[in-house]
């Protein structure tokens, strides 16, 4: 999203035999580049919401933890061994 400060865009295999496009605020802490070929857990039960005229099809999840003073957002990155679309319990 080159328009764009905060968010990336990304198209997941969600494991179901659909691609999903997902939008995330999350340009500040990741470059795409350094999320290629990671597994992340995603929520793809969602309403769809269109942000800057692209619709978003799911919510990355993450976590904020403070470092050296300093609040940093994690993604939740999951083993590769785990297929897209495991269920989770």
């Amino acid at each position: 999203m080159p328009k764009s400060k905060k968010l990336l865009k990304f198209t997941l295999d969600d494991g179901f035999g659909k691609d999903r496009t997902i939008l995330s605020g999350i340009k500040e802490y990741y470059s795409a580049e350094s999320l290629v070929g990671k597994t992340l857990l995603a929520i793809t039960n969602l309403p769809p919401r269109k942000m800057m005229g692209i619709e978003s099809e799911g919510m990355l999840l993450s976590a904020i933890c403070e470092y050296d003073g300093e609040e940093m957002l994690n993604l939740i990155m999951l083993n590769k061994n785990i297929p897209a679309g495991a269920k989770l319990y």
